[in-house]
């Protein structure tokens, strides 16, 4: 689970102006951790089964919001890939 902390100190790496929680920047950002941490917890209990649906779902709207910035601001979008370390 995302702690408070956590979800906060993704929202400051990610925000395009101090009080934006809701870009597709932060967005992003804040459903990379929640994916990272989910994917931890399903390799700890390969057995638990029902979370993959959650992840699932994480990962497909990620892959939304980068192709909303992808199509919207290419400049933008390159950026987040290098601070979340994702691949293009």
């Amino acid at each position: 689970m995302l702690t408070k902390k956590k979800k906060e100190k993704s929202i400051k790496e990610a925000q395009v102006h101090d009080k934006d929680t809701g870009s597709p920047e932060v967005q992003v950002s804040i459903l990379t951790k929640r994916i990272t941490e989910l994917t931890k917890h399903l390799k700890k209990n390969n057995k638990d089964k029902h979370p993959r649906r959650g992840l699932l779902s994480m990962v497909a709207a990620r892959r939304t919001h980068l192709k909303y910035l992808e199509k919207k601001d290419k400049k933008r979008y390159g950026t987040i890939l290098k601070k979340l370390g994702l691949k293009k």
